[in-house]
This record gives C-alpha cells, structure tokens and sequence, in this order.
C-alpha cells in the first residue's frame, strides 16, 4: 500500500489565510470613530455580524463588537443614541496578514482570547476572519479528508476481492 505524502497546503494548519478566504465573501463591514452606538448595533444586526472593523480615513484604529456594545455601552448605561463608537471599541487590535496559517489563527485567537481578526495586506484591512469561518474551514477540510478515507478503504477491499 503507497502513502501519499501531502503538501503543506493541503494540510489545514498550513492552509493561508488567502485560500481560507477564497470561498468567504470579502465584503469588509466598517464603522467610523465618530458613529454612534445605535447605528453600529444596527449595521451588525443587517450585515448579520458580530464586529466591525473601525477605521479612520482608511487606517484602522479599532474594533467593536456586540460584546463590547452591551458589556461597555448598554451595561454601563451610556445612552446609544449619542455615545460615539471610539469611547467603547477595542482600540488595541490584533490582526492577521493574509499570508498567515490556519493554525496561526487559532494561536491569536487563543493567545488574546478574541474570535474575530482583521485580516491584514499590504497594511490594508480587507476582510474580518471569525473563529466561526475557522469552524467551518475545519469542517470542510474533514469532510474532504473522510470522503478519501472511504474511498481509499473501498479500493483496497476490491483490489483483495
């Protein structure tokens, strides 16, 4: 029976974050500092997203989250109407170069207990990677690996039939 030896990048630890993202949109959701609570909480809720990236002019100095919406906002009392999104956002952000792993995702997101990392090229924010869409490359990559498991299997109970 031969082994087949497999190459880095079909190893999903050393999948990069460019092929991770070529199968997830790449709309990038923003806010600016200035922005209200209020009207950050509903972009999330019609973007269907739990973090925006929030940039001023093109640099990025933050991100907020809905966890940092009730726990530094609604919790906290500051009315949303009026209270900008730079007095609760995160301003020490933890990002990603696309040219980076699977499995250094994992490491940051573990490391700064976050679930969300900008994903950064040529010093450019262009997408937001969630442990969510990790989940799912992990998911996949299984299924795939599985699926050549069985065939695998059927090919050597037929060789010896």
């Amino acid at each position: 029976m031969t082994q087949t030896v497999r190459r880095p990048e079909e190893i999903l630890a050393y999948r990069s974050l460019h092929q991770i993202l070529v199968s997830k949109s790449r709309q990038l959701w923003t806010a600016r500092p200035a922005d209200n609570i209020l009207s950050v909480l509903q972009t999330m809720a019609d973007k269907k997203v739990g973090l925006l990236v929030v940039l001023d002019q093109r640099r990025l100095v933050g991100v907020v989250s809905e966890r940092d919406c009730v726990l530094r906002a609604v919790l906290a009392g500051k009315p949303l109407e009026t209270t900008p999104v730079s007095d609760i956002m995160t301003h020490a952000v933890v990002t990603v170069d696309i040219s980076q792993t699977f499995a250094d995702c994992l490491r940051l997101m573990h490391q700064n207990e976050i679930r969300h990392l900008p994903v950064v090229e040529r010093g450019n924010v262009i997408a937001v990677v969630s442990v969510r869409d990790l989940m799912r490359e992990a998911v996949a990559h299984n299924a795939k690996i599985i699926a050549e498991l069985e065939l695998e299997r059927l090919s050597i109970f037929t060789s010896m039939a």
